[in-house]
């Protein structure tokens, strides 16, 4: 049809002619209202962002000389960060010429990837990033990663002695 015709008819109608594919031969345009059509998109994305889950990555931080009991505490954040359903990032701080031993670093890294296999899944295996040794946890599926909601705790109902 005429791009006239199709303008013609448009406003008779009070609609708008939009160009649907303008690469194609002949070019393809619609009849609608264009306000409603830009309305319904947004409210698509809107509700697309409302289902969206936002993910947070929480650090903990070693030294290659971090003593058992420490390690011991940060495991357990680590632990309770991947029940919350966030990732964690396991990062081993080297200063200056403790850079020589990244072989505890390392050491230190995959003993926690080991003790946190049944919680979380290694994202990204340990790596140096200038003086730190990184890995990335993530939580595992159906390992206890919902966030715990609040019960309510019903009280007995009182009866009346006659």
């Amino acid at each position: 049809m005429a791009p006239q015709q199709a303008l013609k008819i448009a406003e008779e109608r009070g609609l708008d002619l939009v160009e649907v594919a303008p690469t194609a031969t002949p070019p393809v345009c619609r009849i609608m209202d264009y306000g409603k059509y830009l309305y319904q998109l947004n409210k698509k994305l809107h509700e697309a962002k409302k289902h969206q889950k936002n993910i947070v990555v929480k650090e903990v931080k070693f030294r290659p000389n971090t003593d058992d009991h420490d390690y011991d505490f940060k495991k357990n954040h680590i632990i309770r960060f991947l029940k919350q359903g966030d990732k964690v990032k396991a990062t081993v701080f080297f200063r200056g010429r403790e850079i020589v031993h990244q072989a505890i670093g390392r050491a230190l890294l995959d003993r926690l990837v080991e003790e946190l296999a049944e919680i979380g899944a290694v994202e990204a295996r340990p790596k140096m990033e200038g003086p730190n040794l990184i890995a990335i946890f993530a939580p595992k599926a159906g390992a206890g990663t919902a966030k715990p909601k609040s019960e309510k705790v019903e009280k007995p109902h009182e009866t009346k002695n006659a």
